[in-house]
C-alpha cells in the first residue's frame, strides 16, 4: 500500500478533531497506522507550521482538565512528561494554572468530610491520598495545619 501525504495529513486532522494532542501523541498514533516515517515527520511539521499542534497549548488544556478532576501538580507534570511534553513547557503550564493549596483543601474536604483525623493511621491514610493525587509536601501540610 502506497501512503500518500494527503492520507497521513487527513488522518492527523481526524485525530486532532477529537481533542488536543501533544506532538509525541500524534507521532505515535500516525506511526501505528503508517510506516513511512519521513512523510509522518513532514506531516507533523506542517501541523506545527499551521499551529494545529502546539505542546504549550496542549499543556494548558491538559492541566486545566486534570486540575478539575482534583489532581495535583506533581502527578500532572509526570503525565505531561510521559506524553512527550518538554519539562519547561509542563512547568510553565502548571505554574500559570494558579493556586494548588486551595485545590488540595477542596480535594481533601470532598474525600474526607469529617476533616483531619486525630488517629495516626487514618491521618497517614489521608496524607497518602493527597500524595497519590500528586500534591507536594507544602500543599499537604497546608491542609493539615
Amino acid at each position: 500500500m502506497i501512503e500518500e501525504p494527503v492520507e497521513i495529513y487527513n488522518k492527523s486532522l481526524d485525530i486532532l478533531s477529537r481533542r488536543e494532542h501533544s506532538k509525541k501523541e500524534i507521532l505515535d498514533k500516525l506511526s501505528k497506522k503508517f510506516s513511512n516515517s519521513d512523510l509522518i515527520e513532514l506531516t507533523i511539521q506542517k501541523l506545527e507550521d499551521n499551529n494545529l499542534i502546539n505542546d504549550a497549548r496542549f499543556s494548558e488544556h491538559y492541566v486545566a482538565a486534570r486540575k478539575r478532576k482534583g489532581f495535583g501538580p506533581k502527578k500532572i507534570s509526570y503525565e505531561l512528561l510521559s506524553k512527550g511534553v518538554e519539562s519547561f513547557i509542563a512547568n510553565d503550564a502548571i505554574s500559570e494554572s494558579g493556586e494548588w493549596k486551595e485545590l488540595a483543601h477542596q480535594v481533601f474536604n470532598k474525600k474526607f468530610r469529617d476533616g483531619v483525623s486525630v488517629d495516626f493511621k487514618l491521618k497517614a491514610k489521608q496524607k497518602n491520598f493527597l500524595i497519590n493525587r500528586g500534591f507536594s509536601f507544602t500543599e499537604i501540610e497546608s491542609v493539615f495545619n
